[in-house]
This record gives structure tokens, sequence and C-alpha cells, in this order.
């Protein structure tokens, strides 16, 4: 049997109807795991449930819409989850937002709260929600889709920045309380990756030069090159990795 297998498991990723959490969601049913797509429309989740159901299997893969933003849909989206496989093993907490992007000093309460809330506080609800049964069981992984720039002073992304420092922390604290019934948490700290959510950082020539001249790579990330590091997490292959940052980068953090 494959370190990588994730036959039995089940999986919801938020965010999955597009970008990296679609590319997790595709690698994490291509290795054997049942997965849950959800975002906040209805039409872009069944399409990519469908995909996967017809590349899989019927059954593989169900579509729930949820909006982070609300406790209630999160619910939801827990409750259509065991209502249809049974359980979750697998909790990637991907969905994340950012509506500002310039120097702190100009950046709206409500946007930052925006901010606060949907890539902190929702990650918190979803794991709550998620983690009892699986430390019932003593089995569980957790991923939360952090990023780089959780590493790293920025002058454009400065809140968003300090979302996801905060994201590794509370994985940090997380694995010390889960890990004793073998529950593991972990973030996933992507580089620049060529997805709709980060365009304004790379559309622009310009600005995508800036951001790779120092990688060795020379390029920025597709999502797909972040979907096994999410397998790899969530599988055997992971099983003694808790409280820890996956970098996934083209090589400026060395």
């Amino acid at each position: 049997m494959s370190l990588f297998d994730l036959s039995g498991k089940v999986a919801i990723i938020t965010g999955s109807s597009r970008g990296i959490g679609k590319a997790i969601a595709e690698r994490m049913a291509e290795h054997g795991a049942k997965v849950v797509i959800s975002s906040r429309k209805a039409g872009p989740c069944e399409e990519v449930a469908a995909a996967i159901n017809a590349k899989h299997g019927a059954g593989t893969a169900i579509a729930v819409p949820a909006n982070i933003a609300s406790k209630d849909e999160l619910r939801n989206l827990v409750d259509k989850t065991r209502e249809a496989f049974g359980q979750v093993d697998i909790c990637v907490c991907n969905a994340a937002s950012n509506p500002y992007y310039g120097p702190m000093e100009g950046i709206a309460d409500d946007q930052f709260r925006k901010i606060l809330d949907n890539n902190i506080i929702s990650n918190h609800w979803l794991i709550g929600m998620a983690a009892p049964e699986m430390r019932a069981r003593k089995d569980g992984a957790i991923i939360i889709v952090s990023s780089i720039g959780g590493l790293r002073g920025n002058a454009i992304i400065g809140a968003y920045n300090i979302s996801k420092a905060a994201d590794f922390q509370l994985a940090r604290n997380l694995a010390h309380e889960f890990g004793p019934d073998n529950v593991r948490v972990n973030c996933i700290a992507p580089g620049l990756i060529r997805t709709d959510f980060a365009r304004a950082l790379w559309e622009n020539p310009e600005t995508l030069k800036r951001s790779t001249q120092g990688v060795p790579l020379r390029r920025i990330g597709e999502p797909d090159e972040l979907a096994g590091a999410a397998v790899y997490l969530a599988s055997k292959a992971g099983s003694f990795m808790t409280g820890q940052a996956l970098v996934v980068d083209g090589g400026a953090t060395i």
C-alpha cells in the first residue's frame, strides 16, 4: 500500500471550486479519498464535483456550497459531509479573502475585519466542528493553507500577511491540543501561485518580474504544485508531522 493512499478517507476542502483548492480536491480523489467541494456558489462546486465523479467514479465527490463567513453554513457543510460519507477524516481550510491591496494606513476597518474573520476565525470555526470526531477516533489530519506572506513583511498585502501569520500560530496551538489524540494540524505556505485570487500580484509583467527575479526557479507556481503537499500531509507519509508550516515556493525563503 502506498504511503500516500487516501482510500477510505473523507476530505472537506473549502474554496475548492477553483485554484489551489480545486487542485487539492482532484489529487486527493486521485489518491482514493472521497472529497467535498465547497465554495460560495453552487454552480462551480457542482461542475468540479461532476468532473471528479466522471474521472474517478460516481460518489467520489459531492458539492456543498458554503460561505466561510457564515458559521451556520460551515455547520451545514460538516453535517452534509457526514450525511453523505459518514465521517470527516481530513479538513483542508483553503478559502480566504483579501479585499484590499495597499499600505496598512489606507485599509478600512471593515476590510481589515473581513480579512481577519475569513482567514482566521472561519478556520477556527470549521476545525472546531470537524475535529471532535477525529479526536474520538484517534485519527485525522487538518491542513490550513496559509501563505509565505505570513513569514514576511509587505507594503501591499500587510493585512493579509498578518492573517496568514496567525494561521501558523493556530496550527501550532491546535497541534499541541490535538496531538495526544493523533490528530495532526499543519499549514501549507505557498509562494506566489497562478490563481485568480493572486492575479493582482502576477498579471502585471513588471510585478511578476519583481516577484520572480530573486527566486531560484525564476517563475511562479501552478495550483497543482501545491496539491502534492496536501496529499502528503493528509496521508501516512506525513504521519509524524504536526504543528509545522510546509513552505512550497520557488526557493526564495532559503
